[in-house]
């Protein structure tokens, strides 16, 4: 079972700027040159895990029962940008500005239990929001122009009130995401 921890978008107003930005970010792709995040499955990982037995799938969930003590905090969602780069992007993310160390306390604090499941991550952990993924060609002026435009723009903010376990399965009409466990926090 392919799983991985996520923080979900608990505003609608906030979720709904996010859409509206992503949809801007669509027009600018040439034939299918990006593929947007669907709606429903916009979030925050915390954690991919990757794929994992299913007889472990108890033991994954468990992990998150860790965060149950953990407080509920506010994120802001402030600005964009892409992966690697703006000039080369290969994923384009809405920007966290505020919250960005309770979200890496909230990953530290699985992390020692997930690390036994999870496929290693040696990346620095950078919270973003996925809104598109480059899959070929696209108007880099048009992208160029609306990343300029939005830079700095404040999609909103929301409090977190719980961490999800979400299975994947990829589907070739998109990834369908399956609450496995749900745990509010403190």
């Amino acid at each position: 079972m392919r799983l991985f921890v996520a923080v979900e978008i608990e505003d609608p107003a906030t979720l709904a700027n996010i859409i509206k930005f992503r949809d801007i970010v669509l027009t600018c792709s040439d034939n299918r040159g990006f593929k947007g995040v669907e709606d429903e499955n916009i979030h925050i990982t915390i954690r991919f895990i990757g794929e994992v037995p299913d007889p472990y799938v108890k033991d994954v969930s468990k992990c998150l029962e860790r965060a149950a003590g953990f407080p509920r905090f506010n994120i802001r969602v402030k600005g964009v940008g892409a992966f690697p780069s703006v000039s080369r992007p290969r994923v384009i993310w809405v920007g966290i500005s505020e919250g960005v160390n309770h979200l890496k306390k909230l990953r530290d604090m699985l992390e020692p239990c997930l690390r036994s499941y999870a496929k290693p991550d040696h990346a620095e952990f950078r919270p973003h929001i996925t809104v598109a993924r480059v899959k070929g060609r696209f108007n880099r002026t048009c992208l160029a122009e609306v990343m300029r435009a939005y830079e700095d723009f404040g999609f909103g903010s929301f409090t977190v009130t719980k961490v999800v376990l979400k299975r994947s399965i990829l589907r070739p009409q998109g990834p369908l995401y399956i609450d496995v466990k749900s745990v509010n926090l403190r």
